[in-house]
């Protein structure tokens, strides 16, 4: 069988597409099954948690440390309802957040941490913080987000103008300490078609210039009452705008932090979007996100870097999935689950491949993250539809492998990986070239730091090829 092997580079989509998994609206779901379920990888997946380690009922999850509490909105608990990061200042890295990191990266995404903190810790709580995220790799914190708004704890506890100084001393403190880490100020930016200026510019102005990234939270539909009450008709608990007024005021938000800036752009992402299925009902959720994507690809001008969706799985309707009433562990794909993913294979949200040349065996496959890694290509000639397509391998490395678009996970133990899904509901009327792309982030998810560029690369040699298996005819034919 012709083989042809050579090197390849992953680069940034022209939009990267990242995803919630888990908040305080539902639980963590493993990435094998989202894989499974979206059929590639995400840019980066973000979590949910919050930091209140000056409180005596920390770490415990404030719905259980307050349950006795009456509660009529999401936010009435002392500290805010995510699940509590039990990393910090004399906190453990071995918890639940850590494993979700380590989950994460294995499957060759980038993490984003979501962080709602006591904004009158110490500096040594902020290197605590930022020695947890120093072994992997490409890391996004999103510190306080949301912060001109007046839901959350640490809004509760500062004024806005101390709210905005302490991201901007935080952003100093973890990039000194953890270089790895890009901070991400998350603000409400333009929220009304005739504003000029950002909300609460004057107090969050210091922000702008402080964050690695920039961000808004933009919710085409939302029912912020719920769990605790139904969108109605009429009712005052939840909103609904347009695709195009959403973007629009997006951009306008990105091109005043440019001016803020002094007119020098940064990464712009949207670190939550969606229309909320209470609002909508499942099909206008879909026209939704599907009008603001057609947009977005239209445009001509490229300012927009990411956007994640939010979320994966949800209690209520703001999930692809919703959570099973009966059993958490199970999901409820809904109409919007086809939308996105059909949006996710087009070009705009795909990473760029670069063919690099010939290459042999052994070879070093880089691990920078999922906008810079190096990796291998192996061409193989394909006959037609396969009823095989299989490989084998005899090592024990963790791979990503993308096969006719089509992403598999190989975990260290792992020895075959059927590629067959690859082909299901696809026509090969003439032969054709197969490509099957190789790339290996840390099976741990962890960067070795003794490694001269070990803070943002790791590296995993490869001796030989898994071994391909095609066969076009089932093993035994029908005799009848």
């Amino acid at each position: 069988m012709n083989q042809k092997l050579s090197r390849i580079h992953m680069g940034p989509a022209r939009c990267a597409m990242d995803l919630t998994d888990g908040s305080e609206r539902g639980e963590y779901v493993a990435q094998d099954y989202i894989l499974r379920t979206l059929g590639r990888p995400m840019r980066s997946v973000n979590l949910m948690y919050c930091y209140y380690p000056l409180d005596e009922t920390f770490p415990r999850r404030a719905r259980e440390a307050f349950a006795d509490r009456k509660v009529a909105f999401q936010w009435d608990y002392p500290y805010d309802d995510y699940f509590p990061y039990t990393g910090g200042l004399g906190g453990r890295r071995d918890g639940a957040v850590f494993e979700q990191i380590a989950d994460i990266r294995r499957h060759g995404q980038d993490l984003t941490l979501t962080l709602t903190c006591d904004p009158n810790i110490s500096d040594d709580h902020l290197i605590a913080i930022a020695e947890d995220l120093k072994p992997y790799g490409r890391v996004m914190l999103r510190l306080n987000h949301e912060a001109t708004g007046n839901w959350f704890s640490f809004n509760k506890r500062a004024s806005y103008a101390e709210v905005a100084q302490f991201f901007a001393h935080a952003s100093e403190v973890i990039r000194e300490h953890a270089p790895n880490v890009q901070t991400i100020i998350c603000i409400g930016g333009i929220e009304d078609a005739n504003a000029v200026e950002i909300t609460r510019e004057q107090e969050f102005a210091c922000t702008i210039p402080a964050a690695d990234i920039w961000s808004v939270d933009k919710y085409m539909a939302l029912h912020w009452g719920w769990p605790y009450d139904t969108a109605l008709r009429g009712g005052t608990s939840h909103s609904r705008g347009s695709y195009r007024e959403t973007y629009e005021m997006t951009k306008r938000s990105f091109e005043r932090f440019t001016q803020l800036n002094g007119g020098i752009p940064k990464p712009m992402v949207m670190s939550e979007f969606n229309a909320d299925g209470d609002v909508t009902g499942p099909y206008d959720q879909c026209a939704m996100v599907d009008g603001f994507f057609r947009l977005l690809k239209e445009d001509e001008e490229t300012w927009l870097s990411g956007i994640n969706f939010y979320q994966f799985r949800d209690r209520g309707r703001l999930g692809l999935e919703i959570e099973d009433p009966a059993n958490p562990d199970v999901g409820i794909p809904q109409p919007v689950m086809d939308t996105f993913k059909t949006w996710i294979q087009d070009p705009l949200f795909l990473p760029q491949m670069t063919d690099c040349g010939e290459a042999s065996l052994p070879a070093a496959l880089r691990w920078g993250g999922a906008e810079d890694a190096e990796g291998l290509a192996l061409r193989v000639r394909l006959e037609g539809n396969p009823h095989f397509c299989e490989l084998t391998f005899s090592d024990g490395g963790n791979y990503m492998i993308e096969c006719g678009g089509r992403w598999f996970y190989k975990s260290p133990q792992t020895k075959f990986v059927d590629l067959m899904p690859a082909f299901f509901g696809r026509h090969i009327p003439r032969p054709c070239e197969l490509t099957l792309r190789i790339f290996a982030p840390p099976a741990d998810g962890k960067n070795d730091l003794n490694c001269p560029d070990g803070l943002m690369n790791s590296y995993t040699t490869i001796t030989e090829l898994p071994k391909l298996r095609i066969a076009y005819a089932p093993v035994e034919e029908d005799h009848d």
